[in-house]
């Protein structure tokens, strides 16, 4: 039988599962392993990260652009340490990535040697998965394990690897069990739940639908419930793209990053459609008192957020199609009426922005950049999104369509996401548009990917928004806690002058003009650029402030053509009983939430 080493037979095990690269840096713990990715180069590409830590958020960024886990790795001690964020960002949005963690050799555990520590007690809560191999022949048994792990339970598994026994000769004869993967298969719902929440959509004055990324692959059932039962859209932040956002009925996401009539209408619904959408922000919306008729596959998920009246385990796609082929057609609602005369007047004050140059401030609003980058953009381009505004811009913004696709770190939100989650596409997907949109804040965090990217010439468009502050977290002081600023401003960095150092091109512009004569320097490209967008000071409008019969407020977000919710429902005899939810109560009110609840890096 011929003789494999036990780091040759994991890389060969990943291979065999169709996976041809693998992120990491390299350590001296790791050698072992950095030998076997040397005899493995004709087969599978080491991306070289700057820094473990990009390699890990790109991993996790790879299966939710692509269904396809990534893997990454560490060396002992600070390496492995430095995997912890991605690992975490994989956990918390149910990701299928695998870590490698490379240890020091077994008969130097546990005796305080140097980068040693209790690796696999650290690695336990990071993963849903984690083991260390004994002897070097349980290594390609546990690797195939813990690939199996993550897609059965969604989320990162680690397998550590002690340094000697990756060196070890064992027998080439393991098998993978790529071919028993199968994909998610989910199933129809009951005749009787269907039953039930057609009887519910039909007794229901104001009903709406609240989708998540359970509903993902069911954006034409949804447009076509919306159209047949007179039913607003609204979802999370996750669930953005699902639907295309120039679709009528959609609202937006519900939120402090989302739309005024997402967050307006979400309070006046007596039913609502709760869709694959697990957001915790979820619990301070809606009325306590209206209906739900919850969808997902996870039977853990039924009444985490509101009360429930009608459960249904099972596929979003499958039952939406059910509830639509059982219901009749209703009549458009006052709610429904309001909804979309509320967006109207939304969309059209956002695009009366859209060539507003602020000469006097030397600096760009929002509105006409995200003009150029819609107008830009391929059918196919994929937006890598860092966390901060940059959340609530593109979630108001980005007109996603045809086949475009976004991530961003969802539950976890870490700053300094954008940069890996753009490496991840430009090397899982390297013949479509990548675009990373970053503030100045998580940009500085993961710059230094910029020379991973010059090094594989990866094309890839940075934009980094410079306004100099921690955009999200001064509007949290100001607006939420009502406090001075606090940590917040950020230093006027020239980050074109900083790309020219890591070999990308890099651009500084100031106006709508400039903004798009960069854009189109780097569609006739074949590598990375950098524009450094001198973005305005001012604050995006506030959705948890909203208070349009405040003429302080109405000049400071120059919102004289924003008319409010009660105007519309005025308009279309939105009754006050329907407009305060399914029925009027008199329960003691709630408490505020601790502000841990709504201080979040993403209220999403």
């Amino acid at each position: 039988m011929a003789k494999i080493n036990g780091s040759d037979a994991m890389l060969k095990v990943l291979y065999d599962w169709h996976i041809d690269h693998i992120y990491g840096f390299p350590g001296g713990s790791f050698d072992s392993s950095m030998n076997a990715i040397y005899n493995f180069r004709d087969k599978m590409k080491f991306i070289e990260v700057r820094h473990e830590e990009a390699g890990a958020l790109a991993a996790s960024a790879e299966y939710k652009l692509t269904g396809k886990l990534g893997v990454c790795f560490g060396s002992a001690g600070p390496g492995a340490a430095h995997l912890f964020n991605g690992l975490y960002d994989a956990k918390f949005d149910k990701t299928p990535m695998v870590a490698i963690i490379a240890n020091v050799p077994e008969g130097r555990q546990d005796i305080d040697f140097f980068q040693a520590f209790d690796e696999d007690k650290w690695f336990q809560n990071a993963s849903v998965w984690c083991r260390q191999p004994k002897t070097a022949e349980l290594i390609p048994t546990v690797v195939d394990e813990a690939i199996r792990q993550a897609y059965a339970r969604k989320g990162p598994a680690v397998v550590i690897i002690s340094k000697d026994l990756g060196w070890q000769p064992i027998e080439d004869n393991f098998r993978v069990n790529y071919d028993a993967h199968v994909e998610d298969n989910y199933a129809a719902p009951t005749k009787s739940s269907v039953e039930e929440a057609v009887k519910l959509i039909k007794e229901a004055k104001n009903p709406v639908v609240y989708y998540g990324l359970g509903a993902k692959g069911a954006g034409e059932e949804l447009k076509e419930f919306a159209n047949k039962y007179k039913t607003p859209l609204l979802s999370s932040y996750l669930g953005l793209g699902i639907v295309e956002p120039a679709f009528p009925a959609y609202m937006g996401t519900i939120g402090r990053i989302g739309a005024k009539p997402a967050n307006e209408i979400q309070g006046h619904a007596d039913l609502v459609v709760w869709v694959g959408n697990n957001s915790p922000f979820s619990v301070l919306w809606f009325n306590k008192n209206a209906k739900v008729i919850q969808i997902d596959v996870d039977p853990a998920k039924f009444g985490k957020r509101h009360s429930v009246d009608v459960s249904m385990l099972a596929d979003a796609k499958k039952s939406l199609r059910a509830l639509i082929d059982a219901g009749e057609e209703r009549a458009e609602s006052p709610l429904y009426k309001a909804a979309l005369a509320d967006r109207e007047n939304w969309d059209a004050w956002m695009d009366s922005f859209k060539d507003d140059h602020l000469k006097d401030e030397g600096r760009v609003r929002q509105e006409p950049i995200f003009d150029v980058i819609n107008k830009y953009a391929a059918d196919d381009a994929i937006f890598a999104l860092d966390v901060g505004n940059v959340n609530m811009d593109t979630c108001r913004m980005l007109n996603l369509h045809d086949d475009q696709r976004w991530t961003t770190s969802g539950l976890h939100a870490t700053m300094g996401y954008g940069a890996p989650a753009a490496l991840a596409a430009a090397t899982a997907m390297p013949d479509r548009e990548v675009w990373q949109l970053a503030g100045d804040g998580g940009f500085a965090m993961m710059n230094q990917e910029l020379l991973t990217m010059a090094r594989y010439n990866m094309h890839v468009l940075n934009v980094v928004f410079t306004n100099e502050t921690l955009g999200y977290i001064e509007a949290e002081q100001r607006d939420e806690s009502n406090q001075p600023l606090s940590g917040v401003i950020m230093p006027d960095n020239d980050w074109a002058k900083v790309a020219e150092g890591m070999n990308v091109r890099g651009v500084t512009v100031r106006t709508k003009d400039e903004f798009e004569a960069a854009v189109k320097e780097w569609k006739n490209t074949d590598g990375p650029m950098l524009i450094d967008v001198k973005y305005t000071k001012h604050m995006a409008y506030s959705t948890e402030l909203n208070t349009l019969n405040d003429p302080e407020f109405v000049k400071f977000y120059h919102a004289e053509a924003l008319k409010p919710f009660d105007y519309f429902a005025e308009k279309y005899g939105l009754e006050t009983d329907a407009a305060s939810g399914a029925s009027q109560h008199e329960e003691e009110p709630e408490p505020d939430p601790e502000p841990e609840a709504t201080s979040g890096a993403s209220q999403h």
